[in-house]
This record gives C-alpha cells, structure tokens and sequence, in this order.
C-alpha cells in the first residue's frame, strides 16, 4: 500500500512540477497586466469632392470619346490642373483646357511632327510660334501653353456659359470646331478625379 500512496504522490508531484515548468516561463515572459491607455490617433480628413455640376453645367454635347492614358499623359492632366489653379481659375477652366488637349494632342506635349505637322504647331494645345504663342520652347511646356490658353479664355466673355465646345473654338480658332466637345466627360472626369489630388 505505500507503494501505490508513494507512486501517487510522486505522479502528483510530478503532474505538478511539469506544469510549473511549461506554464511558469510562458507566464513569466507574457506582459504584465496594464490598464489601457487613451491614444490619440490622427485622421486625414477625405478631401472635399468636386462639385461635378460645376465640370459639366450644360451637359456633354454629341458622342463622347475616350482614351487610356499613360504615366506621362496622366503627369500633364496634373500640369494643366495645376496652372488652372495658379491663374486663379476654376474646374470648369480645367475641363475646357484639358479637353481642349484631348483634341489637340491627345495629351501628349508634341514637338515638331515634319511633314505630318500643322504648319508650325506644337505642345499639349498644338500653338503656333509663328501666331504669337510663344518660342518652341515655351509651348512645348505644359505650365506656359496652359497659362497661354487660359489667358485666351479669360477674355472670351462668357466663356463659362458657353458649351465647351464654343469656349475652346474661341481661343484656338480650329478648322474643326466641333471635336473638341467629344472630349468633354473625359476631361470631366480627370479633373473631379485630380484636381484635389
């Protein structure tokens, strides 16, 4: 009989030992119990959203056309955006000027094409040297041939109720007057999309 007792207590004993040992380094190395503590957490507040009444007000004219754009299409929708912004102008100045581009250039700031150039047409708004738009060098940049045609729009009276279409002729006088409103949604679209951006 002491021999089952001793077996027994030396199994107890030893239940009791291995526990200690898996348990006691687990709970030694476990954090010690603490009262949680208030953090202040910094939110970025959404941008305010465009007002897409203003983007459109007249509605879009005809088919619409659209393109994928690349990296460096994209980079000069942000140029034009940021030039509407620095001449003080509106998202509505930003659509007629980037689909204005779309028709032009396809957004694409273009040097000199040779034999299938447009006389002496260049950049994201395909202006003229030999018109006054400036050097080669200047239209051929996208903050100065926006610049150039924002300041054209601005002395068109009543560009902003114009369709886009009547805006952008006024400016660019094109044999083509009509194209530039196949544009309009797209151009839209990119300026809700970045003008906040």
């Amino acid at each position: 009989m002491n021999t089952i007792l001793r077996k027994s207590v030396l199994g107890v004993a030893g239940l009791a030992f291995a526990g200690g040992v898996f348990a006691g380094p687990a709970a030694a190395h476990a954090a010690p119990s603490v009262e949680p503590v208030p953090v202040a957490v910094a939110v970025q507040a959404d941008k305010p959203a465009v007002d897409k009444g203003k983007l459109v007000p007249h509605g879009v004219q005809g088919a619409q056309s659209r393109i994928d754009l690349s990296d460096e299409q994209v980079g000069n929708v942000k140029a034009i955006i940021a030039a509407t912004k620095k001449a003080g102008m509106d998202e509505r100045a930003a659509v007629v000027s980037i689909a204005t581009a779309l028709q032009e250039s396809k957004l694409e700031n273009l040097g000199h094409l040779g034999d299938r150039n447009d006389h002496d047409s260049q950049g994201l708004f395909q202006q003229r040297p030999s018109s006054g738009w400036g050097t080669v060098e200047q239209i051929t940049d996208p903050e100065y041939s926006t610049t150039a045609f924002l300041k054209g729009l601005k002395q068109v009276d009543g560009w902003q109720d114009m369709p886009l279409t009547e805006a952008a002729q006024t400016v660019q006088v094109s044999a083509y007057p009509d194209h530039y409103a196949q544009w309009e949604q797209m151009a839209a679209d990119l300026v809700a999309e970045h003008w906040n951006s």
